[in-house]
């Protein structure tokens, strides 16, 4: 049987798995072609609609340290099928909810269902595919990942504006339910343990050393401040941002927003081959890291600046940020083999936890700063009120490269078989 025979069921298997890795970024970004339709139908300010929004994060970063242990016992089967129907409830509730407590408790759903779907794919690799495999599958989950947050721009903005947000997450809780049930008939039970990730207990005690590593602190806060302008700005406030600053329409900001996904969904596996190749992890962080500063500061601040370079800048800010994948790379190697699955829960959750920040903080800022119009029951706030709420992009930036500079560096080997200098 040759290599591409035996390979067939597992692509078949990570399929399924990274179309709901696909679905979950889907959902982290639609509300931001949402935004009047839901302060609107909610009768809430972008303090509260940030907040609805994070929701979504407050689930997903809360249980990134149990999920390693959920998956490793009951498999990625048992795991991603719940989760997805999870998804599928917690969508079918924000499609009906009358009330913003409902709204808030089917974000909710959707998050904790989402929570899984990234370490659940790894794990399905990790089960079904030779070790060599290994980088290069993950790499191609991020990616679709990616197409997922441009799917949840564009093209979700245009079905909102046909058929009503409503309808549309309606829709979605179905297909997620179908795909729910994909994954129970056609991933099997997870194989005999030998190539399994290390046992729950091994992880929980690895935990309190990962915690006490200065260097599990710095890489996390690079991976936190690199992801944030993604999660909150082109993730929320994006579009609605650029509608004000050049008088176009959702689905035109929403096409500029999402080459912010293509350009993260093309550096990330870039940049995480040319850190390999180097074998240093240092330097590509900190340049990743102030091309992402710099190129968000022009997006926001620069005078005059043409909607087709703010576009291209996107898609810079997007490969630049891309350079957030080597934290999940250095956090493992500053943390001994057996806390490698604590070190990545861990750093993931700081990740993560940015979106439940960061999201309701620009919202609070706008408000702050409102001038008092009102247009079809929401709130219309105005360019210096963005420009005052979204100084905290610039600010993430400097802190990822101060993180960064703060790194030491491994030479892409754990820090026990690290090179001297």
């Amino acid at each position: 049987m040759t290599e591409r025979t035996s390979l067939r069921l597992p692509l078949l298997f990570w399929g399924l798995a990274a179309l709901f890795y696909f679905y979950g970024f889907f959902q982290r970004v639609a509300p931001s072609v949402m935004v009047q339709e839901l302060m609107r139908d909610f009768s809430v300010s972008a303090a509260v609609l940030g907040n609805l929004s994070a929701f979504y994060f407050y689930a997903y970063a809360s249980i990134q340290l149990p999920v390693g242990l959920i998956v490793d016992r009951y498999g990625p089967r048992r795991a991603l099928t719940l989760a997805a129907l999870l998804c599928g409830l917690g969508s079918l509730i924000f499609g009906l909810a009358a009330s913003l407590p409902m709204a808030y408790t089917g974000r909710l759903l959707v998050g904790a269902g989402a929570g899984f779907t990234w370490v659940g794919a790894l794990k399905v690799i990790s089960l079904w595919f030779p070790a060599r495999r290994f980088a290069l599958m993950s790499g191609l989950t991020l990616m679709l990942g990616m197409i997922g947050a441009v799917a949840g721009q564009g093209p979700l903005a245009a079905l909102v504006g046909a058929f009503g947000w409503r309808d549309v997450l309606l829709a979605a809780a179905l297909i997620v339910g179908v795909l729910a049930a994909a994954i129970w008939f056609i991933i099997p039970a997870a194989p005999a343990p030998d190539k399994a990730a290390p046992e729950g207990p091994g992880i929980r005690a690895g935990l309190g050393r990962v915690l006490k590593n200065p260097q599990s602190w710095v890489v996390a806060l690079f991976g936190a401040m690199m992801t944030a302008p993604m999660l909150s700005f082109a993730g929320l406030w994006a579009v609605p941002y650029l509608m004000l600053r050049y008088h176009i329409d959702r689905p035109a900001a929403a096409f500029a927003v999402s080459f912010v996904f293509v350009g993260w969904g093309a550096g990330a596996p870039l940049l995480g081959w040319l850190s390999d190749h180097l074998e240093r992890r240092k330097p590509v962080m900190i340049v990743s890291a102030a091309t992402a500063l710099a190129s968000i500061s022009a997006i926001i601040y620069w005078p005059g600046l043409p909607l087709w370079a703010a576009t291209l800048l996107c898609f810079v800010n997007g490969f630049g940020s891309g350079g957030m994948v080597l934290c999940f790379a250095a956090g493992r190697e500053h943390n001994a083999p057996e806390s490698a699955g604590a070190a990545l829960g861990f750093v993931n959750m700081a990740v993560m936890s940015t979106g439940a920040i960061f999201q309701p903080l620009i919202g609070w800022l706008l408000d702050r700063n409102w001038a008092g119009l009102m247009q079809d029951g929401a709130r219309v706030y105005g360019p210096d009120a963005y420009q005052a709420a979204l100084l905290t992009q610039p600010a993430c930036g400097i802190a990822a490269v101060l993180a960064a500079m703060l790194v030491t560096e491994t030479y892409c080997a754990t820090v026990a078989e690290a090179k001297p200098g």
